[in-house]
């Protein structure tokens, strides 16, 4: 029996899988990264654990693009049908789950603030447009990451990224061999705000070499990590709004879901991937 439902408001495709989700055997997810991320939501507030498909068909598709998922429907189909589960992690943002980033700052709202029609016009284009035009507005934000092993990362910051993804709000991209979806830690990335241009040139020369080796970059791997902020600092989880918290934690669920693949990625996946037909 396949059971089909179309949602109609933020929110309704979490609340239609856990529903539905103790009686399938798959749920199938086609929309972007915020369908995902309500998909993820839904199977685990249902507490079954079933694999999950994902047909990326939003204006981005940062996980996906992490993922290496077929954006063309019809394949991305088949691979659901012919292809491996990967056993991935999932985040969780004082109670509140996101697949593979939790962000604030520079080009943080352009995710959400974006027009809906200028993104399906655009696509990408709309996040890069929207984000140019929000530069001339960044604010530095006083913030403190405490991680579990103790270390401490306090500065006034201007873009701030817990992730899972080599692929963070359609921007920035980070280096495949620093990220694995399956280990059981995120990538904080922290961005300091600069005191001149000189400093704000060797930043982007760094991210854009992936080397994450300048002075106003941290960059580093947690499990946990408990945040001090700004109660009106606004952060988004997998693109969507979050509003802000004066404290909160953050904490990444290892393997927390299974998320059908195209192929065997045991190179660069391998501790998280068991082979399973879902036909």
């Amino acid at each position: 029996m396949v059971t089909t439902h179309i949602t109609e408001h933020s929110g309704d495709g979490e609340a239609a899988v856990e529903r539905y989700a103790p009686e399938m055997d798959l749920v199938v997810c086609c929309g972007g990264d915020g369908t995902f991320n309500e998909t993820i939501s839904g199977v685990l507030k249902s507490g079954k654990d079933i694999p999950i498909g994902y047909i990326p068909a939003g204006s981005t598709n940062d996980f996906a693009a992490s993922l290496r998922l077929s954006s063309d429907i019809l394949q991305a189909a088949r691979d659901i049908v012919d292809g491996e589960t990967m056993n991935l992690d999932v985040g969780c943002f004082g109670g509140r789950y996101f697949s593979y980033v939790a962000s604030f700052g520079a080009f943080t709202k352009t995710s959400y603030a974006t027009p809906q029609n200028m993104k399906n016009a655009l696509g990408h284009t709309a996040y890069i447009l929207s984000g140019i035009q929000e530069l001339s507005q960044v604010k530095k934000h006083h913030v403190r990451f405490e991680l579990s092993d103790g270390t401490v990362a306090e500065d006034d910051f201007i873009f701030g990224a817990i992730s899972n993804s080599t692929s963070v709000g359609g921007i920035l991209t980070l280096a495949e061999d620093k990220v694995d979806l399956c280990d059981g830690r995120f990538e904080l990335l922290l961005v300091r705000a600069p005191r001149d241009l000189a400093e704000l040139a060797e930043c982007v020369q760094a991210l854009k070499r992936q080397t994450y080796d300048c002075s106003m970059l941290t960059f580093i791997n947690t499990d946990r990590v408990m945040i001090s902020a700004p109660e009106d600092m606004d952060w988004t989880l997998d693109g969507e709004w979050e509003q802000g918290h004066s404290y909160i934690e953050a904490e990444c669920l290892h393997r927390a879901v299974k998320v059908c693949g195209k192929e065997s990625r045991k190179a660069r996946y391998g501790r998280g991937i068991v082979p399973m037909r879902t036909a």
